[in-house]
C-alpha cells in the first residue's frame, strides 16, 4: 500500500507525529528567538503543527512577518499543513513543497532557522542532516533536529522485528556532540518521556482500529492493521519502550 496513506491514517488524531508534545514545542519555539522578518524551513514538516506555531509566535496571529518553507514527500502531509495555515496562519507567506528533503534545492546559507524534526532518513541519517541544515542555515541562526537515539544497546530481536540496525541511531551524548564536530553550539537537548512516547505510539493503534470499524472494505485493510500490530510488538514484546529515546536538539551556527 502507499505508505504515505498508512502514516495519514495512523498519524490522523496526532497533533504533533512525534514523541513530542505541543507544551514542549511552544517552550522550545520560544528559546528560538527568531528575528523579524526570519526565513524558516521546517523538513519532513508533517501537518505543520511545529511550522504553524512558529510563524504565530513570531508573525502574530495571521502568521505574517515571516517567511517559510514547508517540504514533506506525502501529499496528505501537504494538504493537512495547507488547511492548518488557512485556519490559523492565513497571512503566512509560506511556500509548500511535495518532495523528499534532500530534494530540496535549499540556497546556502539563506534561513535562520533549519528543522527538521523526525526525518533525518531524507538526508540518509542524522550527521548527514545536520551538515545539510547547516549549510543552509545563516551564521547566527539555528538548526533545530528531533531524533531517535538508543537508551540501551537494542538487542537483536527488537532490531529485527524493528527492521532496524545498530548502527542506524547513536546515543543522546553522541547525537549533541555530532553537532559540535560539525562547528554547532549545543543549546538544547530535551528527552521526551515515557508518557510522550505512549501518547505517541496508542493515539496509532486508537486511530487505526477507529479506521477498521468505519471502513471494513479498505482494500488495504488488512496490511494497516497488520503494520499497527507489528508496530505495536515492537514497542512493548520486543522492548522498544526501554529501547529507543526521542530528543530534540537545538544547535546554534557561529556567526
Amino acid at each position: 500500500m502507499d505508505i504515505w496513506r498508512y502514516y495519514a491514517i495512523s498519524h490522523r488524531d496526532h497533533v504533533v507525529c512525534n514523541p513530542s508534545s505541543v507544551e514542549v514545542l511552544d517552550e522550545l519555539i520560544e528559546l528560538l528567538r527568531l528575528p523579524a522578518g526570519a526565513r524558516v524551513l521546517d523538513i519532513g514538516c508533517g501537518k505543520g503543527e511545529f511550522l504553524v506555531r512558529t510563524l504565530r509566535r513570531y508573525g502574530g496571529p495571521g502568521g505574517a512577518g515571516l517567511s517559510a518553507v514547508g517540504v514533506d514527500p506525502s501529499p496528505y502531509a501537504i494538504d493537512d499543513v495547507r488547511a492548518a495555515l488557512a485556519a490559523r496562519a492565513p497571512a503566512a507567506d509560506v511556500e509548500l513543497v511535495q518532495a523528499r528533503g534532500a530534494d530540496y534545492p535549499a540556497e546556502p546559507g539563506s534561513f535562520d532557522l533549519a528543522a527538521c524534526l523526525g526525518a533525518s532518513w531524507a538526508f540518509g541519517g542524522y550527521r548527514a542532516t545536520l551538515a545539510a541544515l547547516s549549510a543552509v542555515t545563516k551564521p547566527g541562526g539555528v538548526v533545530l533536529v528531533g531524533e531517535p537515539f538508543w537508551i540501551r544497546e537494542p538487542e537483536p530481536a527488537y532490531l529485527e522485528l524493528a527492521g532496524l540496525t545498530a548502527d542506524e541511531f547513536g546515543t543522546h551524548a553522541s547525537n549533541v556532540a555530532d553537532g559540535e564536530a560539525l562547528g554547532l553550539t549545543p543549546l538544547v537537548a530535551w528527552e521526551s518521556s515515557r508518557r510522550d512516547w505512549d501518547r505517541y505510539e496508542t493515539l496509532q493503534w486508537q486511530a487505526v482500529a477507529r479506521h477498521a470499524v468505519e471502513h471494513p472494505d479498505d482494500p488495504d485493510l488488512a496490511e494497516i492493521v497488520e503494520r499497527q500490530a507489528r508496530s505495536r510488538r515492537e514497542y512493548l514484546e520486543a522492548g522498544g519502550r526501554e529501547t529507543l529515546g526521542w530528543a530534540l536538539y537545538l544547535f546554534l551556527k557561529a556567526g
